[in-house]
């Protein structure tokens, strides 16, 4: 280890904690989701909170905010040690007296929303003013006192003193959109009550309004049921919810501002249906429970009229239990193989002049509509719900995309967004932050004279599944300058972002369905291959070039570049959905995948859409993420380090911190895909190893990746470069990191295999980010059979080690290739500009 001390000279230097946050040159508190108007003041003096302020009410609160209050006094206490007053009237005599007082004020008190049309952003506006005597929270309704409530909280922070001083300032707030959700899946892996309550705390803190219950899928039915019994004694582990239950978390989430809308999943994903009430299924049984995750084949019987009856039973007791109109019916992955393979359904097709399965659905879905209708609800679904024939009332849930979110809003329905926001997909935070929710069609102009294009085909295999397949066209002016679009297969064209030519690399990126994708391609001729890095693992992509030609004729992959959505369509999307599915999620990591993550998608549905500050938003997450674990409650730090714990011994806890500071787990979907290609697939397989135990993004690596993805057009003397900061703290991570491997090897005889391969990586890694990073400053290439033998070591690093991604790998790579091929990017440059 002694050989890289010496490297630590040329400027490396300990990390400062942050003091003061600014934006736009002025100081502000960091609250998340960020206020739609935050206006400081210049008056002299500050609210000094201590334990002589009191919280007030005009009148007698409600029993909604009576317990808000509460429970804002309590966490107050745990936050920053300071025990509130109780709360008492503002027409208390003691409280003219007093100069340090929280007045709340709430013009209606009402019940939560059950309709839709009482979900509205007005009902959760609030005005928040603080001065040097009182702070006045008030609000037209009792939801806008709770969401101005975890505002004040986070302005309030963690420190611990016996006062705290806040700065004179306004906030005006409402959000965005109306419909902020998150989706818990509690049928791959049960989650207990006491988990549930824990991520509704976290998602009031977050201002998340809608807990969309996943209740019952392929692999088990947890809702207890009066009519249908089977269906929950035959859930796996006998774990399910008992109505008593079901009726206490409604509580609890209405108490916080929440509505809980419940999936009962119909026609397909059916299995545990299939175990308990072979009968309703459209293929002769006996079923065994299913444990494997993906998409799995049984599907109710459209021509059982059983299944009609078995569908009003279910949804009676649902309706009984949750009284938000909107019932979510799933609909969505429906394999019709059993359907076409049954005589009784083929016939009962022809007798309703059904042409083909689609239509079978969609009948299904109408009478599923009209069921909910006379128990007083609506139907929402996913995607493949969207058909000619849909009732009007219904809304659609889009995994799709903006594509079919765009779709949705042309045919007159409420949408709702998700893709961009699974969070059971490891990714990086600013990539669910850019994802927009409002569909826009592609900006891109007009080809002009002199300008040439070349359109690519590619296909880029996957462990499971079809590959990821397409075309992309890159056009280039009369003085060099590079853009281009992508059409991946089935879905609209996409601009492509900093397209650039360095040696025999051709590098773009954009965000896609899968996550931020990263090209490094090599273009050869007419064939194609190199890297997508999707995440933060590689496809390897080949393909070959199918057309070329200058400006006469446009190419095909140009000619459909969609057309905006008009306004009374963008008003039908309410919003959008975190999702949580649990095939990799259990009770000992769902807030390590949730948090803080979900504050980040929580602001994306709340905030301003101007609002797109990249490094503004990591400054307030690392705030965000301690006040939300010792304010909120929430356990992403706890669950992190329990899992270190069962993985390390005892006297090698620092070093794991310091180790896996610098891995992350493999994100998108690699990790499902490899244990497909590798393993079961299913609830058999652990969730007990280190790729576990991670966090979905290096926080200690964010600013080198996101200096890599700005790197200057060639080397630059380091003292003089304004990033130099974020390419020495991230090498000074990589060296503890190191470091800690070192003594984890020292002990490999109590350290999972694994792990002591992963130990022997980051040592590497470590030494060639220190070899890398030298020259790179020095602005030095290699020479060419150095280069060879570093980019191969480059290259043994890459993709997934036991799940596991070494993140800093590929910001290597990103040097070495600017490092080595300056002249070039140089060249080209002068060229552009004449």
């Amino acid at each position: 280890m002694a050989k890289t001390h010496h490297l630590l000279g040329f400027g490396l230097c300990a990390l400062l904690p942050l003091t003061a946050l600014t934006h736009n040159g002025h100081a502000l508190p960091a609250p998340m989701p960020y206020p739609q108007q935050l206006i400081r003041h210049d008056a002299a003096g500050e609210f000094t909170l201590s334990e002589r302020s009191a919280l007030c009410f005009p009148r007698a609160p409600g029993e909604r905010l009576g317990a808000a209050a509460t429970r804002f006094r309590l966490r107050t206490e745990r936050q920053v040690g300071i025990a509130l007053e109780a709360t008492t009237r503002c027409d208390d005599p003691a409280i003219a007296s007093n100069t340090s007082v929280i007045k709340l004020v709430s013009e209606k008190s009402q019940a939560a929303p059950v309709r839709l049309a009482e979900l509205t952003s007005e009902r959760e506006a609030y005005r928040l003013d603080i001065n040097p005597q009182k702070i006045t929270l008030s609000a037209e309704f009792d939801e806008g006192v709770l969401r101005g409530l975890q505002t004040l909280s986070q302005l309030i922070g963690t420190e611990k003193n016996d006062y705290l001083a806040l700065p004179p300032l306004t906030i005006i707030d409402q959000p965005r959109f109306r419909w902020r959700g998150l989706l818990l899946d509690s049928s791959r892996h049960f989650l207990s009550v006491d988990t549930i309550k824990r991520q509704l705390d976290g998602m009031a803190a977050a201002k998340l309004n809608v807990f969309h219950w996943h209740l019952t899928d392929d692999q088990g039915w947890r809702l207890e049921s009066r009519t249908y019994p089977k269906l929950h004694q035959t859930a796996p582990g006998g774990n399910f919810y008992t109505r008593e239950q079901v009726r206490d978390i409604v509580r609890y989430a209405g108490e916080r501002g929440i509505v809980v809308v419940p999936e009962i999943d119909m026609p397909g994903h059916a299995s545990a249906i299939a175990v308990a009430y072979p009968e309703l299924l459209s293929a002769p049984g006996p079923y065994k429970p299913e444990d494997r995750w993906g998409v799995h084949k049984p599907l109710l019987n459209p021509a059982n009229p059983a299944v009609y009856h078995f569908a009003e039973s279910i949804l009676a007791e649902v309706a009984e239990l949750f009284p938000f109109e909107y019932v979510h019916i799933g609909g969505d992955e429906v394999d019709p193989e059993h359907w076409e393979a049954n005589p009784d359904i083929q016939k009962f097709m022809q007798e309703h002049a059904l042409a083909d399965s689609d239509a079978l659905h969609n009948y299904f879905n109408s009478r599923l509509a009209e069921i909910l209708a006379r128990l007083e609800r609506k139907l929402i679904g996913w995607d493949e719900i969207l058909h000619p024939g849909l009732a009007p009332s219904a809304a659609v849930q889009s995994w799709r995309g903006p594509d079919a979110l765009g779709e949705i809003a042309r045919a007159g329905h409420f949408g709702i967004l998700s893709t961009g926001f699974y969070l059971d997909q490891p990714q990086y935070t600013d990539y669910h932050y850019r994802n927009a929710i409002i569909p826009e069609p592609l900006e891109f102009g007009d080809l002009q004279p002199g300008e040439q294009w070349q359109t690519w085909q590619f296909s880029a295999p996957r462990k499971r599944g079809s590959p990821v397949s397409g075309t992309f066209t890159l056009i280039e002016s009369a003085e060099g300058a590079l853009r281009g679009v992508m059409n991946f297969s089935g879905k609209a064209p996409q601009v492509l972002h900093n397209i650039e030519r360095s040696g025999p690399n051709t590098r773009f990126n954009l965000d896609t369905w899968m996550g931020p994708l990263h090209a490094r391609l090599q273009l050869r001729g007419k064939k194609l291959s190199g890297e997508f890095v999707v995440g933060n693992a590689p496809y390897h992509p080949v393909g070959a070039l199918i057309d070329s030609r200058q400006m006469e004729s446009v190419s095909p992959a140009l000619a459909n570049i969609g057309t905006p959505l008009t306004d009374a369509q963008k008003n039908n999307i309410l919003g959008g959905e975190v999702a949580l599915w649990a095939e990799m999620v259990d009770e000992d990591n769902i807030d390590l995948r949730l948090w803080p993550r979900a504050f980040a998608v929580a602001e994306r549905l709340w905030s301003d859409e101007a609002l797109q500050d990249e490094t503004f938003l990591y400054k307030r997450l690392n705030a965000i993420n301690h006040w939300a674990e010792t304010a909120v409650g929430l356990r992403h730090k706890a669950q992190h380090l329990a899992a270190l714990q069962a993985l390390f011994p005892e006297n090698l806890q620092t070093q794991a911190r310091d180790f896996t500071a610098v891995l992350e787990p493999a994100h998108y979907y690699h990790r499902h895909h490899q244990k497909s290609a590798h393993e079961t697939y299913s609830r058999r397989d652990p969730l007990n190893r280190l790729a576990d135990s991670l966090p979905a993004e290096s926080m200690a690596l964010q600013e080198l990746r996101t200096f890599s993805e700005n790197l200057p057009d060639a080397p630059v003397d380091i003292e003089t470069w304004v990033d130099k900061d974020a390419l020495q703290n991230g090498l000074l991570h990589l060296w503890r990191a190191g470091v800690a491997a070192e003594a984890i090897l020292q002990q490999r005889e109590r350290i999972p295999t694994d792990i002591q391969k992963l130990a022997e990586l980051v040592q590497q890694q470590m030494e060639l980010g220190f070899l890398v990073a030298s020259r790179f400053a020095d602005g030095k290439p290699f020479a060419t059979a150095e280069e060879t033998t570093i980019r191969e070591q480059i290259a043994s690093l890459k993709g997934m080690h036991h799940e596991v991604v070494l993140p800093a790998v590929d910001v290597l790579e990103c040097l070495m290739d600017r490092l080595q091929y300056a002249g070039d990017r140089q060249n080209n440059k002068e060229k552009q500009h004449g």
